[in-house]
């Protein structure tokens, strides 16, 4: 199954259920689900990351403990509440977006694309996350962006300006201030560590 990290809108088609899907947050995660919500008989008929869109042979409705049993035993988590499938939806397109922007310009306004993509008010939506997960959306993306910049500098292929550039910040300087709050070293640190570095796998468990 060709991985979908697309973060557009896209309406199930008529007689399927969508499923919001808890901790995919990889292309290798699209695969997997496929291919479990495949094996109970489901026809799939998109899986994109933190969703999935099925219905059943008959038209009859799926069986949800099936499907909620089958999720769990490959690490995932069925979301039947509509707040956790809310906080679990911002993680998703923030996730989305800065590890598999879309083509052109980088998107430097994370408040008002949650607010297009979810059509609720951002001071709700930032008070609800931060209830469920015990830290700001900010905060969350500050995570998300090292991570992101972390695997960049792994490749080595980029300079750490070439890095700061691609994930939108306005200087090295900014991106090396946010590198060292969350693993406790620059960028040029963690570089010289080596990916073989037991310090350097000790800092991949921090997010």
């Amino acid at each position: 199954m060709k991985a979908d990290v697309s973060i557009a809108h896209v309406l199930p088609p008529p007689g399927s259920h969508r499923l919001l899907v808890k901790n995919m947050v990889c292309p290798q995660c699209i695969r997997v689900v496929g291919e479990d919500l495949a094996a109970l008989g489901l026809q799939v008929h998109r899986v994109a990351l933190g969703e999935a869109d099925v219905s059943t042979p008959d038209g009859a409705a799926p069986d949800w403990a099936a499907i909620r049993s089958r999720l769990q035993g490959a690490g995932f988590e069925l979301l039947e509440d509509a707040r956790d499938q809310l906080v679990d939806r911002i993680k998703t397109l923030l996730v989305a977006l800065i590890h598999y922007p879309p083509p052109g310009p980088r998107l430097l306004n994370y408040s008002d694309y949650l607010v297009e993509h979810l059509e609720k008010d951002y001071h709700y939506l930032s008070h609800l996350f931060s209830a469920s997960e015990g830290l700001t959306i900010e905060k969350f993306i500050i995570r998300q962006k090292v991570e992101r910049a972390k695997e960049l500098i792994g490749y080595d292929e980029l300079p750490i300006a070439g890095v700061a550039e691609l994930l939108g910040y306005s200087s090295p300087a900014h991106l090396s201030r946010q590198f060292r709050q969350v693993t406790g070293l620059t960028p040029t640190e963690f570089q010289r560590l080596g990916p073989a570095s037991n310090a350097r796998r000790s800092l991949d468990s921090l997010i």
